[in-house]
């Protein structure tokens, strides 16, 4: 029986529940919105609001208490920098969750969970510059005529194989037969 249990599990462990939420707060915080079943987003609602007022604290002590949730250097540094002063003002309420419709192959309700209010809320955050493409590889034919190759040096005649030393013959042990002392 489930008395006075109000938390949903997800037919999950303790351990893989946590991680699961950590893993989408983070994902939240860097991203602004989620695609995910309604019930998780419900759930998540309240972890990401949480974390949101541990931003607004703005302690050395928030910081760690976010960071012992999430588990990320990154989104808790964009969550204290970027996110936390948007909502500075506003006294909770910071998600929304828009329901979509049914997922195909389970039925499963699904939404999006998303940050609200404030200019950068939505907005993706910026990725580091993508490295520059190699240039494309020209036909080896064209690219430049073949140098002359160097003469090589003449091969010197192996020496000749030193001959094995004869294998002794190993000697044949007999085995003894074990002896039972009796005890006296």
């Amino acid at each position: 029986m489930r008395h006075n249990r109000d938390e949903k599990r997800f037919d999950r462990t303790y351990s893989h529940l946590k991680s699961m939420l950590s893993n989408m707060t983070n994902d939240v915080i860097n991203m602004g919105r989620i695609k995910t079943t309604t019930q998780r987003a419900k759930v998540l609602r309240s972890k990401i609001e949480k974390m949101i007022t541990l931003g607004k604290d703005g302690s050395l002590a928030a910081r760690r208490r976010a960071f012992a949730f999430m588990k990320s250097k990154d989104a808790v540094t964009r969550l204290f920098t970027d996110i936390a002063p948007q909502y500075a003002e506003r006294k909770g309420g910071y998600t929304r969750i828009m329901k979509l419709g049914v997922r195909p192959g389970d039925a499963a309700q699904m939404s999006i969970i998303e940050l609200v209010e404030g200019k950068g809320a939505l907005e993706a955050r910026p990725k580091a510059p993508a490295k520059a493409k190699k240039a494309a590889v020209k036909p080896k034919a064209a690219a430049k005529p073949k140098a002359e190759a160097k003469p090589k040096a003449e091969a010197k005649p192996k020496a000749a194989a030193k001959p094995k030393a004869e294998a002794k013959p190993k000697e044949k042990t007999v085995a003894k037969p074990k002896v039972k002392k009796e005890k006296a």
